[in-house]
């Protein structure tokens, strides 16, 4: 395939920090109570132990080939699937060609090896051409991105951390939700565009291998933004992504309404790849959905669903976060 077409194909916007943005908790923020417990899950479903990584982002274990398991990072905001170099090279994976991975600080090209046998969640894929990074700005031996979740739902429960993929239906539909929001569909993802900063209408994308979140300079601009601390954070080429960090006073995406919510704002040749660049978007990342119980990406129904704490005033009030989420 030729590389022009790789790099609408492969646009990866996996945020892989290594460096957080700086940030200080509020001691005065209650951390709120347990919600009700998991739906109970379907026959074939299967929830996955995980590990929590050093960015707070959820991994869990994979099979190729019968050969692991082996730890994958499970991003929403990845469009290909990724196995290292490392992994690659040690299971002899086949090369499958160039293509050019875009990360959020740079792009670059990189070898492609065939993967067949990828098996998680009771399901077992072949056929995939996968890129190829290195493990150290991978952070796990893999990624699962969006080529191999397209039918399913991924829910993560931070109360538990876990993260279970399956249908919809398996994971007991869309009881206990209390948010429950359309996405529009752009190169596999999911873009909420229901959503409010500060009074500007922004683009979010939930990303699942982001830690904090970033937005674009159209939101920088918009939102009047300054400078009070810089923040730095590393993409999966390695290079360094720097931007000026300042805090919103609140995001709203329907009937609910997270604060203080801590953005680094940076050009990205990710949002670029989205069509982003010139509207105010937003990368959403674990760190601020953190303050939920369980947050739910359908990518079959196109929604995100949010789990607000018992404690939270759903309906009410704003939802302050369990961590920092003030500078």
């Amino acid at each position: 395939m030729p590389i022009g077409k790789m790099i609408a194909k492969l646009a990866a916007f996996a945020l892989l920090a290594k460096t957080a943005v700086a940030v200080a908790s509020d001691p005065s923020v209650p951390s709120p109570l347990a919600a009700p417990g998991l739906p109970e899950l379907g026959p074939q479903s299967e929830l996955l132990d995980t590990t929590t990584d050093r960015h707070e982002r959820l991994t869990v274990p994979v099979t190729i080939e019968g050969q692991g398991p082996f730890q994958f990072m499970i991003d929403t905001g990845a469009q290909a699937t990724v196995v290292s170099r490392q992994l690659g090279a040690r299971l002899g994976l086949a090369p499958a060609g160039r293509a050019v991975v875009i990360g959020m600080a740079s792009r670059a090209p990189v070898d492609l090896v065939k993967l067949d046998g990828l098996g998680f969640a009771a399901r077992v894929i072949d056929n995939l051409s996968v890129p190829t990074l290195e493990a150290q700005h991978v952070g796990a031996d893999g990624i699962l991105g969006l080529d191999t979740l397209q039918d399913l739902r991924v829910m993560i429960d931070f109360r538990e951390d876990t993260i279970a993929v399956d249908t919809a239906k398996a994971l007991g539909g869309n009881r206990g939700y209390e948010i429950i929001v359309r996405a529009r569909h752009r190169l596999g993802r999911l873009i909420i565009t229901q959503a409010t900063i500060d009074g500007v209408r922004t683009a979010v994308i939930v990303d699942t291998g982001a830690q904090g979140s970033i937005g674009n300079m159209a939101l920088m601009r918009r939102l009047r933004a300054k400078q009070r601390e810089t923040g730095q954070t590393t993409d999966v080429h390695g290079q360094q992504l720097s931007g000026a960090v300042d805090f919103a006073r609140s995001l709203r995406i329907k009937d609910m309404q997270l604060n203080n919510l801590v953005i680094m704002f940076a050009e990205s040749p990710a949002f670029e790849a989205l069509g982003l660049a010139d509207e105010p978007a937003l990368v959403l990342g674990m760190r601020e959905m953190r303050v939920f119980d369980r947050v739910a990406i359908d990518f079959e129904a196109r929604t995100v669903l949010f789990d607000t704490p018992a404690s939270s005033g759903f309906g009410s009030s704003p939802i302050s976060g369990r961590t920092p989420s003030r500078l």
